[in-house]
């Protein structure tokens, strides 16, 4: 099968930095309108708030917290055609703190999809391989669709109604083990997506999953493949050494996620503009609501990422890796003009 580059990554997926006003405050410059946005607080603690065009302006999921999704009626207040707004709420637009958003692109408004046992809403970009999508859960073994065309390497599941973690499926870990979001533990042995891998059309949730499938209770889910020049999730194993395991993913990344999966470790997150220069890319943690921190641990380079210490939260000796990548440009386009690093 022939999978075409991604020449312009930015027309699906881009990062924001901002100061907050404390007032409403009309961002731009994303380059499309988001229909993911995921904002954090830089410059002092605070949680990361996900909004999303399905659920609407205003709702909002925290990826370091197991709640229930929240109302903020001053916080995302609305999505525009080059960007979104933010109201006065501390958590999205604190006058004088720093912000980031990273925000993707995925299909607009939601279509019904009955491709599973299960229906569900879908927002779905085939292109950039990435899906928004909401479901009910019924407590028994169902699948569920969600529009991409192919089988999904990663996937967040949230019980958007109840308190529940969060559930990460990943391909490098299969179909027998999860992850959880909003925790720093190892990769555990589990039957919630049944044993069974995702399809091109559907992925399946286990009858005793609570945190999948429980019954009467609302899902948001994102899913996401790798696309060639824009996204790659995959696995790696840490060498130990300042000089660390060196990962390609065929692209100078924008945005990178990483999780140890064979032990204890948080979930580290980096990005190109802060501040954007090797060595400096500065790190927060998906799961907890750290301000931002200035450890150099990684470089960003023409054509993957590298570990620059022998942390165990990035190149443990032996230890084993999951991450996800988005791109800022594709190592090669498809016209055959090669990027350079940094």
């Amino acid at each position: 099968m022939a999978y075409t580059t991604i020449d312009d990554p930015t027309i699906y997926f881009n990062t924001k930095l901002y100061t907050g006003t404390g007032s409403s405050n009309a961002l731009t410059g994303i380059n499309f309108q988001p229909d993911w946005v995921w904002i954090k607080r830089r410059n002092s603690a605070g949680g990361h708030m996900l909004t999303d065009v399905i659920r609407g302006v205003t709702k909002t999921i925290i990826t370091n917290e197991n709640g229930a999704e929240q109302t903020f009626s001053n916080g995302l207040t609305a999505f525009g055609s080059d960007g979104f707004t933010v109201g006065s709420e501390d958590g999205f637009n604190k006058a004088s703190d720093t912000f980031v958003a990273w925000n993707w692109k995925a299909g607009g408004s939601a279509s019904s999809n009955s491709n599973g046992s299960i229906t569900s809403s879908v927002s779905a970009n085939t292109t950039a391989g990435f899906s928004i999508g909401t479901y009910n859960g019924s407590g028994s073994d169902n699948t569920v669709g969600h529009g991409l065309g192919v089988a999904p390497d990663m996937i967040f599941v949230k019980c958007k109604s109840t308190a529940h973690d969060w559930v990460v499926y990943h391909s490098a870990l299969g179909n027998a083990k999860i992850l959880t979001l909003n925790a720093s533990t190892a990769a555990q042995s589990a039957t919630g997506w049944q044993s069974t891998s995702p399809t091109s059309s559907v992925f399946s949730i286990d009858n005793a999953a609570n945190s999948l499938n429980q019954s009467g209770q609302s899902f948001v889910f994102y899913a996401m493949a790798s696309k060639k020049g824009y996204s790659k999730f995959g696995s790696y194993t840490g060498n130990g050494n300042a000089d660390g395991t060196f990962v390609y993913t065929g692209f100078k990344p924008a945005w990178v996620l990483y999780k140890k999966s064979s032990g204890t470790e948080n979930w580290f997150l980096h990005d190109n503009k802060r501040q954007g220069f090797n060595p400096d890319n500065e790190l927060l943690f998906a799961d907890l609501s750290n301000a931002e921190g200035t450890v150099n641990r990684i470089d960003l380079l023409s054509n993957g990422f590298k570990a620059r210490t022998s942390d165990g939260g990035i190149n443990g000796s032996g230890a084993t890796y999951i991450y996800m990548a988005f791109a800022e440009s594709p190592f090669v386009t498809s016209t055959g003009i090669p990027t350079t690093a940094r």
